[in-house]
């Protein structure tokens, strides 16, 4: 990951370390050892930046273990860096590296209840995309919103991108077939399909899904190639429930987090870890195409806990 990426993941974690390190420090002026108290308030603290209850007893359980050789008394730096190894070692396995496109033409498919920044997420992606030297195509398969083929046709213009598109109501999976079918034709290497965010009807959300990946996978090998789940950070532990619900619907290869910056409940990507077997792949950490990262488990557990003024400020 780029030191500007790592800047802009660590900035987007302010409002979350602002939250959980500022409460952790007044708690500790209060309290000259580590008492029960204390360690109890630190789990208040993380449960409230929903990292989940389980992840918060088990990540307490390791600050007091960790401590437990300076005979309970510990500095603030002390308790930070303590929590901050324990997040590290959680969330060991929840990055996920970006696939290298293999495939004459790599797809993508986005899914996510409505709301939660999956068109904007997809303008992120197609970015980041072309900046690794790929030609890219988005296809507008969510069909039942006016409003999703708009900003997503904005989009396409800003980044100078193509984009497949067909009338209000159209069949999904026939706007899949056309674009894989125009990106053969032009030379593309990426193409990423949104699709509608109706979790409510999860019969219908289904076969659509399932539609859009048999015609994807007749004319594409093993694709799609990668389903990516777009969950808002401010949703906290409903995120969890949204995946669950998606996964029952789909196999998901990864989960985009959109509106980090947004948000005081950061801890989200450990209660994913926790409780979730999908990795979390990307970040979105602001509202332009640019305000994106690729997770990196280690820089996502100093941003949290980490306070560097200066390092802020430059991102």
């Amino acid at each position: 990951m780029v030191l500007s990426a790592l800047r802009k993941l660590r900035a987007g974690l302010g409002r979350t370390r602002e939250s959980v390190v500022g409460r952790i420090s007044a708690a500790l002026k209060r309290e000259v050892y580590l008492t029960d108290d204390f360690l109890e308030e630190v789990e208040e603290i993380l449960i409230s930046s929903d990292v989940g209850v389980d992840a918060a007893v088990q990540l307490t359980e390791g600050l007091g273990k960790r401590l437990r050789d300076q005979q309970g008394q510990a500095t603030m730096e002390d308790v930070t860096r303590s929590l901050q190894e324990e997040v590290t070692t959680l969330l060991a396995n929840v990055g996920s590296d970006p696939p290298v496109p293999a495939t004459p033409v790599h797809v993508i498919l986005a899914v996510g209840v409505n709301g939660v920044g999956k068109t904007t997420s997809i303008a992120k992606l197609a970015r980041w995309h072309q900046e690794q030297g790929r030609k890219v195509l988005l296809a507008a398969g969510d069909t039942f919103r006016a409003a999703a083929v708009e900003q997503l046709s904005v989009w396409a213009d800003r980044l100078g991108v193509d984009i497949v598109k067909q009338e209000m109501g159209a069949d999904p999976a026939a706007v899949a077939f056309d674009a894989l079918g125009h990106a053969r034709a032009a030379g593309h290497d990426v193409v990423i399909i949104d699709t509608a965010g109706r979790l409510q009807t999860r019969e219908g959300l289904m076969r659509e899904l399932e539609k859009i990946a048999r015609v994807v996978k007749r004319q594409v090998e093993d694709g799609p190639h990668e389903t990516l789940l777009v969950l808002d950070a401010n949703t906290g532990q409903n995120g969890i429930i949204q995946a669950r619900e998606f996964s029952a619907v789909a196999p998901l290869d990864a989960i985009f987090l959109t509106k980090l910056d947004g948000s005081a409940k950061g801890g989200i990507v450990v209660a994913i870890a926790r409780n979730l077997d999908i990795p979390v792949r990307y970040v979105g950490t602001g509202e332009s195409a640019s305000d994106f990262a690729v997770f990196d488990a280690p820089s996502f557990a100093e941003g949290l806990f980490t306070v560097e003024p200066e390092a802020d400020q430059e991102g």
